[in-house]
């Protein structure tokens, strides 16, 4: 258990190259595509499978301080489509982050429905296998719904793996379990894929102008 600093106010100095210390999450940064998702969503009569293409980009940001905390971090943005249309079917914005000092991953997700989520997770700076979680009620890694879903369609947890493989593609297995009304048991909306790189990452800005 990490010890909480008695001086809350003092920031430490961070090293300006974020893609340098973003331990489990290096292999992350970039721009990545995929046409091959699985996703499991609750429909009126039971269930409905989709396939799916994303693109998922991956940007390093400036270091974060919380007084003595110290976080990287990459600002995210996934886009999904069905393929051969190119209205969105799932648009998602956040961060994921990563605290040296303490060997926590959190990842925060927005969603144009109205629902916001901050997961979390320990780890290695090497680790190639990443678990995060949330559970509705928590106060610090949590799940906000606007108030139909949170009545009709209610998150009760996320739980998101990521899985870095050795040909330098990424995949991620999520699970997000609704209490839907009118069913007595929970469903398990899932999300599956795997991801290659199409770009590089661009340096952040404290990076890029040498401080």
């Amino acid at each position: 258990m990490a010890i909480e600093p008695e001086d809350i106010y003092t920031e430490p100095q961070p090293d300006p190259d974020t893609l340098a210390n973003l331990g489990p999450l290096r292999p992350l940064a970039g721009v990545w595509e995929g046409s091959s998702g699985a996703d499991v969503h609750p429909v009126a009569d039971g269930s409905a499978t989709d396939t799916y293409v994303e693109r998922y980009e991956l940007q390093p940001i400036d270091p974060q301080t919380n007084g003595p905390q110290l976080l990287y971090g990459l600002r995210y943005h996934l886009h999904i489509t069905r393929p051969g249309e190119v209205e969105t079917f799932h648009d998602q914005v956040g961060y994921w982050l990563w605290e040296p000092a303490t060997g926590t991953v959190v990842q925060t997700i927005a969603i144009p429905r109205g629902q916001v989520a901050m997961l979390s997770g320990h780890a290695e700076p090497d680790a190639t296998n990443l678990e995060l979680h949330a559970a509705v009620g928590s106060e610090t890694y949590g799940i906000c719904s606007n108030p139909f879903l949170d009545r009709a369609f209610r998150t009760v947890e996320v739980r998101v793996r990521v899985t870095v493989h050795p040909d330098g593609t990424w995949g991620y297995d999520e699970d997000t379990v609704l209490k839907i009304e009118g069913r007595d048991e929970l469903f398990h909306h899932t999300d599956r894929h795997t991801l290659a790189r199409v770009q590089a990452p661009t340096p952040n800005p404290m990076a890029r102008s040498g401080a």
